[in-house]
């Protein structure tokens, strides 16, 4: 930054002292999600269940707040959103041309107009608040619309696997990662999505994928996972997950989990390389896609 620059910017002195962070980048991020839980989950839950939670019902109003938080532009036409989700069109759509939404948000003033706007003229439904999208962007909404009290509402994640490992252990991914789609399966492999991931801050855009887009997370546990940068930054995000039935860790026999090992709470498999690779993970593909 040129003197000028500093100047007309009110910068009248500089610091020659550096100071080297400690904390990590993750730290801070579940630092910040949980001050914003403090705010905003509460009218994350009171729109998601609408006037009256039905625990078995559609879910008409979670669908609603889980599309939101998908949309690129902070905001969705609700005519548009319901094309593109046919099969919520009877209970969503429902809400809408009963006018249910446009009352439930006019009736709740004190929870709703800090955050959520309805445009009832265009059928337009916006979010208000930065900060409130950050928040919805970050759910795990399995587990968001079990605490919010429903018991028969399940999303499909963008993908539904999400490879996670040590590029020591790429020859292994690139084999899962082929013979899952073989099966037709959506995988999250970053090879695959390289050209996106490069136009994109990386941790913006791995996070939610690992965190909550992806149904299931495969973790090769090889001998390099623990010191890979990448691969605790991915683990640091879907580790909440376990206990979930989401995540499927692959123990390499030259690797094996310790002790206190988290991954040792859920079923998973070990994997071999002084064996026949390929039809170790020909195995491993079958019983994921049971």
């Amino acid at each position: 930054m040129c003197r000028e620059t500093c100047l007309s910017a009110g910068v009248l002195e500089r610091c020659d002292l550096t100071n080297d962070l400690t904390v990590s980048l993750e730290v801070v991020r579940e630092h910040v999600l949980d001050e914003l839980g403090r705010t905003f989950f509460e009218p994350a839950r009171k729109f998601a269940t609408g006037p009256r939670l039905r625990r078995e019902g559609r879910a008409p109003y979670l669908h609603l707040l889980k599309w939101l938080a998908e949309s690129e532009d902070w905001s969705i036409q609700l005519e548009a959103a319901l094309a593109q989700h046919p099969e919520q069109r009877g209970s969503v759509g429902q809400i809408i041309e009963k006018r249910y939404l446009e009352e439930y948000l006019r009736n709740n003033p004190d929870l709703f107009d800090d955050v959520i706007h309805f445009d009832a003229s265009t059928r337009m439904l916006s979010i208000e608040d930065p900060k409130f999208l950050y928040f919805l962007r970050n759910l795990i909404w399995n587990k968001f619309a079990r605490q919010v009290g429903f018991i028969a509402t399940e999303f499909t994640g963008r993908y539904d696997f999400a490879l996670s490992f040590a590029g020591a252990d790429r020859d292994v991914a690139h084999l899962i990662n082929e013979k899952l789609q073989e099966a037709e399966a959506a995988v999250f492999y970053d090879k695959n999505e390289q050209h996106r991931i490069l136009a994109s801050n990386i941790e913006d855009y791995l996070a939610p994928i690992y965190r909550s887009e992806a149904e299931f997370v495969v973790a090769l546990l090889g001998q390099e996972y623990p010191k890979r940068i990448w691969a605790k930054f991915e683990s640091d995000q879907f580790k909440k997950r376990f206990g979930d039935n989401s995540i499927v860790p692959i123990w390499f026999a030259d690797a094996p989990p310790g002790m206190f090992d988290e991954t040792t709470r859920v079923g998973g498999v070990t994997i071999d390389r002084t064996a026949d690779i390929a039809d170790q993970v020909s195995g491993i593909v079958t019983a994921v896609r049971l």
